[in-house]
């Protein structure tokens, strides 16, 4: 069953398709049309498109500037390393550009005539591109499909689950740093995602702490202040996947598009993420089993 923001006027109300909540919804123009809340017919054709997808990852955050991209391409192995390269169309599609044989990535930045171009749309265009990258991207065969996410629960949130409804997104990972001010926004977070039904996978404190390469000591750089992520996790009833503390290293890596994993394989942070990776390729395989063992019975 598709999910409808909380704030939704409703198919039969006079401001169907017509209220603040409506931007960005999928099915804005059927509803405004008075034709009703009828699915938007590329649920359907996303559904189909997306079989060749095995697991599908939404990575959130409440707040901005907490590392959430970082984690979506530390999770996804590796950034594109020419960003200057171009999307090319084919007859099945938009190919992605791939930075590995295995690693293919799709961004709105590839689309744009100049790194330095603003994206200044409203929600209906951002609807139609993120309908575009899930639909009209050639993916192929893979085994996981990782959306990194705009910080917030916005207009993008609901049109991607919409999307994803019949085509089986395994859950969100959420993404925090240890200060009060970024678990707020991830606890509003955690909320989004159970009124939407979008199972969530885990709690990833990012930059907690810091480790010095040469004393090894820890040093607070964001305090927890109030417990940090592991006592909302337990207040809350949601799993702490784990901790990545800060080091100078990934973002030395990113800016140059090099692997961090490969730079420093025996780093702590790279120690946290092995673990956090596992632990989420593990949720996915678990989850599938169970469905596939339902289907079965």
């Amino acid at each position: 069953m598709e999910e409808v923001p909380h704030d939704c006027p409703g198919a039969d109300s006079a401001q169907a398709g017509r209220g603040a909540s409506c931007q960005g919804c999928p099915n804005q123009r059927l509803c405004a049309s008075g034709a009703g809340a009828t699915p938007d017919p590329a649920i359907e054709e996303i559904k189909e498109k997306m079989k060749t997808v095995k697991h599908k990852i939404l990575v959130l955050s409440g707040k901005g500037g907490v590392g959430k991209s970082t984690f979506s391409a530390h999770l996804a192995h590796g950034l594109a390393e020419d960003e200057n390269t171009q999307v090319h169309q084919s007859g099945s599609g938009w190919s992605p550009v791939y930075v590995e044989d295995n690693l293919g990535v799709m961004s709105v930045g590839f689309l744009l005539s100049s790194p330095d171009d603003a994206v200044i749309w409203r929600g209906p265009k951002k609807n139609g591109m993120i309908k575009q990258f899930l639909r009209d991207v050639d993916w192929g065969e893979v085994d996981y499909l990782i959306v990194d996410t705009p910080p917030g629960t916005s207009d993008e949130h609901l049109s991607v689950v919409q999307y994803l409804a019949t085509a089986r997104i395994d859950g969100a990972v959420l993404i925090t740093t240890p200060q009060e001010v970024s678990l707020q926004d991830v606890r509003k977070e955690i909320n989004f995602c159970r009124k939407v039904k979008l199972p969530i996978i885990g709690v990833v404190e990012n930059m907690s702490g810091f480790i010095c390469p040469k004393c090894k000591k820890e040093s607070q750089i964001f305090p927890p202040t109030t417990g940090g992520a592991e006592l909302m996790c337990q207040d809350l009833e949601v799993p702490l996947l784990g901790r990545v503390p800060l080091d100078p290293l990934i973002g030395k890596n990113c800016d140059k598009g090099q692997s961090f994993f490969t730079d420093a394989p025996d780093s702590p942070a790279t120690l946290a993420y092995r673990s956090i990776i596992q632990r989420i390729q593990e949720f996915c395989d678990l989850r599938q089993s169970k469905e596939e063992n339902l289907i079965n019975s």
